[in-house]
């Protein structure tokens, strides 16, 4: 059962990297300045970077240790996250991407 449990978490993180290089891309082609670094090619951890506005950083790491949220303004942490809450505020940034490419379409 335990071998099972680490194997999909394993694929859990490698999607979650995945997911998180393909963010990268999108939010470059919206203009936002973003990053996607990764460890190794088994894509098992990943440091995810992106400036939302000037001195407005959000900072999402991934790793077999844990996930984590960082919201910082001007290199001061608004907010930290973990886990499942992490994951949470990175659908909210999916969503406001995705919601302003609906809105480009429409005009």
């Amino acid at each position: 059962m335990f071998i099972r449990l680490a194997q999909q978490h394993q694929e859990f993180v490698q999607d979650l990297v995945m997911n998180l290089q393909a963010l990268t891309i999108i939010l470059e082609r919206h203009g936002y300045t973003a990053s996607c670094y990764t460890c190794g090619e088994q894509m098992n951890s990943a440091s995810f970077m992106v400036s939302l506005k000037e001195k407005h950083l959000i900072r999402f790491l991934v790793s077999d240790y844990g996930i984590t949220w960082m919201e910082l303004w001007d290199d001061r942490e608004l907010m930290k996250l973990e886990g499942a809450e992490a994951i949470n505020q990175l659908q909210e940034l999916a969503n406001i991407v995705k919601d302003s490419t609906a809105i480009q379409l429409i005009k």
